[in-house]
Formats: C-alpha cells, structure tokens, sequence
C-alpha cells in the first residue's frame, strides 16, 4: 500500500513540474552592416564546433584573416536579402513561433544559437514562466556538429550555469520522421507540376568531410563513398551525409519522382578543405550541359530561409543556372511558417507532453 502511495506522490509531483518549450534556430546579424555582420560572424566562427581546430589556430585565422575580409562582402549579401521588418531568418522564425504557440497552451520561447534571441534570454524567459521541464527542439532536421550538436550543447550548458533546476528533453533529429516528411513533400509539390521542371535539386548545406569522420561513433564505418551511407551502421544516427540522403529518399517516394528527375549536391564550402560533394554551385553550371534546362531547386538541410537559401541559392544559384545556359529556375522555399510543418512540430509538442 506504501509503495503505491509513494508511487503516486511521484506521478502528482510530476505533473505539477510546469513544462515548456524551446526553439532555437541558427541566428542573425542585428543588421546588415558591416560592423553587425563582423560582431556576428566572430561569434559563429569562433564555435569549436563550427571550425574545428585548436583555439589558438582558430582565433588566428577567424580574427587575423576571415573578420577582416568576409564582413564586407557578407554585409552586401544580407541587404539584398534583408526586408523592412528586419532579417527573413529571424523574422520567419518568430512567425512560425507565434503560430505554434496558438496551437499549444504550453509557452514557447525562441531563442538563436548565435546573436540576439540568445538561448540565455529564451531559457530565462521560460524561467520567468515557472517552467522546470524544457522540450528543447533544435530547428535542424539532420544531425551535425555545427548545427545540431551545437546547439544542444550550448542549452545544456546555459541550463546547468543559470538554470540547474531544470530538466532538458530533446527532439532527436527528424530528418526521417513521417510528419516531417509528409510536411515537406507537400511544401514541394504545391509549387510546381511535372511539366514545370526537368530535375528537382537537393540542395543540403555542406559541411567538411572530417567533422563526418569525428562524428561516426564507430571510428571506421563512415568512408564517404557510394555504400557506408546505404550500409545499416550505428554511426547513421550521427552521420549528416546518410540523413541528408535519407530525406531526399523519403521525399522521392513521396513525391513518386523517377531516379531522372531529382539530384543532391552540397552548398556553402568554406576554406579549402575538402567538404561534401558534389558542390551545389559545380553542379548548377554544369547542368544546363547535360540537357537540364528546368531546375527547381530545394534547401532541406533548412527548415527556415535565410542568407543561405534566399541570397546563395535563390539569386546567385539562379545567375549561375541560367547563364550556363538554363532556360527557367525555380527556387523552392524553406517550410518556414506552412501550416502543415506547424502542426507536426505540435504533434511532437503533444507526444513529449504525454511522455515527460
């Protein structure tokens, strides 16, 4: 009788701990000036899990070289991007935010892993609400050092400094869920027919070919090659190449596309390094050569528009595409707000509730 009585104090004290949930995207300059673009891209350059060398090495060249170079010309790229109301990412990001919170009576708080909407504020502000349990959801479909990992990291590290008394639980990457799958495909289809186009591109963003091997669990399996991705392996549920592949398999079947119709390439290298491939910007001059005169083209590693997709893909791809000889380029926008994408964030929202 004791134990059953213990047993249900535990559930009440349980149900009484007020839950809440965080959003945390990637994050944006305050403006598009040089000088807020240089403050911002010091913070995102300098994270260990970004570029992923020793700090002395990383500070030479993110302060010595990149800071006095880059801000200029990342600055001209964020005004032909930035609307009235401020940057699209964070802009987006707060619309889809606000419409989630009208799905749930649970607070949702926002918060960006680099510049202003810092974790610490979104974590304080739920703090402020009484909340003591977070579902913490990473707004990045597949799991990387440099997005996923790193931001699960910096919560749990804000949590325990400022917030000791409250529990973390966290959305795993969804690269592969049904809802998410159902959502996108949608997304997709509602922007062209068969005739609109000749290939689809899957355009994921790039990441260095090492933090691939630094994230396989096994130290062996990842080979990047034409069978570790497709090989059944442990190291998949950390390996951005083989979730990045997965999805587009999803969405292919889906969308019942033919093996013609659809390709996949990687975005946005940075330094020398070699980096996943094929190269998105190879690949769009390349073909309009081989018969592809109708591109759309798709961001999935993204679930919100940004510099990324609206500036690199959506004005420069385009350029690129069309003076190699394309003939029409359609660019497919991020899920962004889309209904569909809200209510499956709110069915995870509702899953985690009965569970936590």
């Amino acid at each position: 009788m004791i134990p059953l009585i213990f047993d249900a104090v535990k559930t009440i004290r349980k149900d009484l701990k007020k839950k809440g949930v965080l959003l945390v995207n990637l994050g944006s300059p305050d403006s598009a000036s040089v000088s807020d673009v240089k403050k911002y891209l010091d913070e995102f350059l300098m994270d260990e899990r970004v570029i992923d060398m020793p700090y002395w090495k990383r500070f030479m060249l993110v302060k010595g070289i990149i800071l006095n170079t880059r801000p200029k010309h990342s600055a001209a790229a964020y005004k032909k991007i930035w609307r009235e109301d401020g940057s699209p990412l964070i802009v987006f990001s707060e619309k889809f935010r606000s419409k989630l919170q009208q799905r749930t009576d649970l607070p949702v708080a926002l918060g960006m892993r680099y510049g202003s909407l810092s974790v610490k504020e979104a974590l304080t502000e739920l703090a402020d609400k009484k909340v003591k349990q977070v579902f913490l959801i990473p707004l990045y479909p597949h799991y990387a050092m440099s997005s996923y990992e790193t931001v699960v990291e910096k919560v749990k590290t804000v949590q325990q400094m400022l917030f000791p008394e409250m529990e973390i639980d966290i959305q795993p990457p969804f690269y592969a869920d049904s809802e998410y799958i159902k959502a996108l495909s949608k997304a997709i289809s509602s922007y062209m027919n068969e005739d609109d186009f000749d290939q689809i591109l899957f355009s994921y963003h790039g990441i260095p070919e090492r933090h691939i091997y630094k994230s396989d669990p096994t130290g062996g399996h990842c080979k990047i090659d034409s069978q570790c991705c497709i090989t059944p392996s442990e190291a998949h549920q950390t390996c951005y190449r083989h979730q990045c592949f997965e999805t587009t398999k999803k969405v292919v079947e889906q969308l019942h596309l033919p093996k013609s119709k659809y390709g996949i390439s990687f975005q946005s290298r940075l330094l020398k390094d070699p980096w996943l491939k094929p190269y998105t910007d190879l690949t769009l001059s390349e073909l309009p050569a081989k018969g592809i005169k109708k591109l759309a083209v798709v961001a999935p590693a993204f679930v919100t528009d940004c510099l990324e997709t609206l500036e690199e893909i959506a004005m420069e791809g385009k350029r690129t595409f069309l003076e190699a000889g394309g003939e029409k380029f359609t660019y497919i926008p991020c899920l962004n707000y889309d209904d569909e994408w809200v209510n499956t964030v709110n069915k995870w929202i509702e899953t985690w509730r009965k569970k936590a």
